[in-house]
């Protein structure tokens, strides 16, 4: 009853079953202990019902009034709260971030402009160009460079002159054995034309051998019957004909 009493006294707002209650410190240290615990039990439930039912990270850190540690976790409280941390810095620098990319990308615009303006510069006073606002010292350093370029550039072309030639004389070497090769195998081929011209009877054996065959010619002759089967006459005829 006591208690009942100290309750009701520390809290003038409340009523019967459920009511409200006015928000401020309970001076009783057990009723304050108490509630502690009652509070500390729904909040922790209701933690864990988000975190269940809507699949959220929830991470619940409380402390007593005596330093007691209270915590509830669906993950690990240690990288809830690292990601809290980033989540945090993320949204108050997003600004300031912003700005130092925007001056960043402005710094280096304007340097690339420069330097193309400068490669541009130079470009024209390699082509002889816009040399009025060259100073006697810079006009002495663009000479040495145009030497040096110059002298790069002949170095380049005498290599390649040479390749070239040895290339060629290469390939003269290879045509000039060729065309020996070509030579001895026509003086072999005259050569053999020559012998067999020599050989007795080799005229008349090539004579007869360019003659094309005719098979009409072998199939007439072969077809007639044998001369004892003739006179005289018809063998006559047969002659002159």
């Amino acid at each position: 009853m006591e208690f009942q009493n100290e309750s009701l006294e520390s809290s003038p707002l409340r009523k019967l079953g459920r009511g409200k209650v006015e928000i401020k410190r309970i001076e009783n240290t057990t009723n304050r202990q108490v509630t502690f615990c009652k509070r500390r039990s729904g909040l922790l439930k209701k933690a864990y019902e988000l975190s269940v039912l809507c699949d959220a990270e929830v991470a619940l850190i409380v402390f007593s009034s005596r330093g007691r540690l209270y915590e509830y976790s669906n993950d690990s409280v240690k990288s809830t709260i690292e990601r809290y941390k980033k989540a945090s810095a993320d949204s108050s620098n997003t600004g300031s971030v912003s700005e130092a990319n925007a001056q960043y990308y402005q710094q280096e615009a304007a340097k690339l402009r420069s330097q193309i303006g400068n490669l541009q510069n130079s470009n024209r006073h390699m082509l002889g160009e816009a040399l009025s606002s060259l100073s006697v010292k810079e006009l002495k350093s663009l000479e040495i460079r145009l030497e040096k370029g110059i002298s790069r550039i002949r170095s380049k072309k005498n290599e390649l002159l040479f390749a070239e030639i040895e290339y060629m004389q290469k390939r003269e070497v290879d045509l000039h054995n060729n065309n020996q090769l070509l030579r001895a195998k026509i003086s072999e081929n005259e050569r053999k034309r020559q012998s067999m011209n020599l050989m007795p009877g080799g005229a008349d054996f090539e004579i007869v051998q360019s003659q094309p065959y005719d098979s009409r010619n072998y199939s007439q002759v072969n077809g007639l019957p044998p001369a004892s089967h003739y006179s005289h006459q018809d063998q006559m005829a047969l002659q002159l004909v």
